[in-house]
């Protein structure tokens, strides 16, 4: 858990909470995808690397990497790798794009951040307006109970 996030104590156990989520999975949502398609900064402005500091196979693997380059030394110790625009910068296997025909799963789970101690398998609704419908149901019951006293 991030120690910088703050959070309000929950009152009760795990157990008595559901998790409501909206997700789009990086595994099964996302594709791939080129530099121009991920609207990549490095591809569309060029970039630059600095030569000091890098370790002898990172440098090597950079200059050898088929991106064209030029070499600018603006000061004493400072050398940089400029790279021009139009091309695939170094982390563009990295890159992913949304799959567009696929919509995202709607998803309800039995516990809270803190995990779901019954095990239970999640839902997945098959539309939002499900999903929203269970949403609401559930915070009718809530009500229900705390109006019931």
């Amino acid at each position: 858990m991030n120690a910088n996030l703050s959070r309000i104590q929950p009152l009760m156990g795990p157990e008595a909470y559901k998790t409501y989520a909206v997700v789009s999975p990086l595994s099964t949502h996302f594709r791939p995808a080129t530099c121009a398609e991920a609207n990549c900064t490095y591809y569309r402005d060029g970039f630059q690397v600095r030569v000091e500091g890098l370790a002898p196979q990172v440098l090597h693997a950079v200059q050898n990497s088929g991106r064209k380059y030029t070499v600018q030394k603006p000061a004493e110790g400072e050398t940089y790798l400029v790279f021009e625009p139009g091309q695939p910068c170094l982390r563009s296997s990295l890159h992913r794009v949304r799959v567009e025909d696929r919509p995202p799963l709607y998803v309800v789970r039995d516990g809270d951040y803190r995990g779901n101690p019954r095990g239970t398998k999640a839902r997945v609704h098959h539309s939002p307006d499900n999903w929203l419908d269970d949403f609401a149901t559930h915070q009718q019951a809530i009500a229900d109970e705390i109006e019931k006293g």
